[in-house]
């Protein structure tokens, strides 16, 4: 069974943008909103340096900024009581006895 002539420029149509790496998809937003995302859209599938830029700015401002891996660490190494030789270790105790 041979396909419409719609069907085939679809078909063909999703085979390009598959070449060119693209994707077609759809999302719901407002009305008021609608130039911002395709803008958006099409900046970031440019897929240059300023589209990662973009990429990335979006992202830190919808996850939040993240510090970098082994902030934690790097803090307490900066510490003033770094090589104090404190004794941290408590005495093992079983606890108390509760009544109920």
């Amino acid at each position: 069974m041979s396909l419409s002539s719609q069907q085939r420029a679809v078909k063909n149509y999703r085979k390009r943008l598959d070449e060119r790496g693209l994707t077609r998809f759809e999302v719901l937003g407002l009305d008021s909103d609608r130039e911002l995302i395709r803008t958006m859209a099409r900046q970031l599938a440019a897929g240059d340096a300023e589209a990662a830029r973009l990429r990335t700015k979006a992202r830190l401002a919808l996850v939040g900024e993240t510090g970098p891996v082994g902030g934690i660490l790097a803090a307490l190494r900066r510490s003033p009581l770094v090589g104090a030789n404190l004794e941290l270790a408590r005495p093992l105790s079983r606890g108390r006895k509760v009544r109920l």
